[in-house]
């Protein structure tokens, strides 16, 4: 039951990207083209999606355990640092020259396309140069590297 929920989910976000265009990386890149074809259309996905998520999140935290697991897992820290504002800015580059992020470009991925093909490669390459430098700093400096990814 628990893999047909979530196959179900992942449906769900998949026809919802495809739907609102947001796996096409033009239409993604033209919300940052302020100045020339700019498409707000990603403000109103984001929107939708930020409505959702604020509502779900009330209405699921009332539980005392997630549906399929024996705790919920949310973040323990609140901190702003120089890893989190670094990493969110390699995403929004990325993001941001690419068209795709990593939500987007999965329903994608069935088709095949070069690009996305390029651009999920060089996002697991990403994730593991990252936790290769992670796990780099906590050997050296033990205690202050922080989490692994």
């Amino acid at each position: 039951m628990k893999h047909l929920i979530l196959y179900a989910a992942g449906l769900m976000f998949g026809i919802g990207i495809s739907m609102s265009g947001m796996g096409n990386p033009a239409k993604v890149l033209n919300f940052f083209d302020i100045a020339g074809t700019w498409d707000p259309s990603l403000i109103f996905v984001m929107g939708g999606a930020l409505v959702v998520t604020f509502i779900g999140y009330r209405l699921v935290l009332r539980r005392p355990a997630p549906a399929f697991d024996i705790s919920f897992h949310l973040p323990k820290s609140s901190v702003i640092d120089a890893r989190l504002i670094g990493g969110s800015a390699v995403f929004g580059i990325g993001w941001g020259v690419t068209g795709f992020c990593p939500g987007g470009a999965l329903p994608v991925v069935s088709t095949g396309a070069p690009s996305v093909l390029v651009f999920m490669a060089a996002l697991i390459a990403g994730q593991l140069i990252a936790r290769a430098l992670i796990q780099s700093a906590a050997t050296r400096n033990p205690g202050t590297a922080g989490p692994t990814v």
